[in-house]
């Protein structure tokens, strides 16, 4: 069984320095492939450069997230757009709204965001996308390019009705152990038995969003690409698939989406 986790923070301080330990836990569990999320453009230089340590394992993203669109700087997008001429770096992004904590002004986040939609356009690379309390918003500014733009809108949370917008618009969704999540992931659960299995990928966005179903649960609250395994195991269920056919499908998905080969 082979995985591909397309949303790892493996720039994160509580991951960076474990990294070479938390790849090889993650090729025992048949994670065959990471993408490093790149959240600005600091963090999206070192994930890079992480990439290019074991480039055949490893791809990123290159981009600005909403919470750090204050300071994205004029010389930010030529930045960013170098950094996607690299053949590791497979999307840009992490990129979209978050009207929810707003650690960005939302007319910034607004203007940060479309610069990117730009440059996903100008660079012909998918887009990973961020999105939280901004739903309408988000959508209208995604429509007016529809079939030019493709993309996963990342950490998918949403109901059955935003699925249908971004299924609408041609992206993909990643799934994240939210689904795992008893509590807060059942509007989610719903939305996925109505996914196409050919738009679903599937991710930990470690190190958050530990699986709540992992037993023995682990001593630290710490969610690795390792546990990606259980995301997957809770998506087959819903979905009423083997594990295995699905590891399959997710896989072949982000091998189109991102270019793996």
């Amino acid at each position: 069984m082979e995985l591909i986790d397309i949303g790892v923070n493996l720039t994160n301080a509580r991951l960076y320095y474990d990294r070479d330990q938390l790849r090889q836990e993650a090729t025992d569990a048949g994670v065959i492939h990471q993408i490093i999320t790149g959240t600005c453009l600091e963090s999206s230089q070192k994930a890079l450069d992480i990439c290019l340590e074991h480039p055949s394992y490893y791809s990123s993203t290159a981009g600005c997230h909403p919470h750090d669109a204050k300071d994205f700087l004029p010389g930010h997008y030529e930045a960013i757009k170098q950094l996607s001429e690299n053949e590791r770096v497979v999307a840009i992004g992490e990129c979209g709204l978050d009207f929810n904590r707003n650690f960005s002004p939302q007319d910034t986040q607004l203007e940060v965001f479309e610069q990117q939609i730009s440059l996903a356009l100008e660079t012909q690379l998918p887009l990973f996308l961020h999105q939280r309390d901004a739903h309408e918003t988000f959508v209208n500014s995604l429509k007016p390019h529809k079939g030019n733009l493709t993309g996963v809108c990342h950490c998918f949370t949403g109901n059955k009705d935003e699925l249908r917008d971004y299924l609408d618009l041609g992206f993909y969704v990643g799934i994240t152990g939210w689904l795992c999540d008893e509590r807060r992931g059942q509007d989610l659960q719903e939305a996925l038995t109505y996914a196409p299995v050919d738009r679903v990928l599937l991710e930990t966005d470690a190190p958050y969003l530990l699986p709540r179903t992992i037993r023995p649960r682990p001593k630290k609250n710490l969610n690795v690409p390792a546990y990606l395994p259980w995301v997957l195991e809770k998506a087959a269920e819903l979905l009423n698939m083997e594990p295995e056919e699905l590891a399959a499908t997710t896989t072949n998905n982000c091998r189109q989406l991102f270019n793996l080969g």
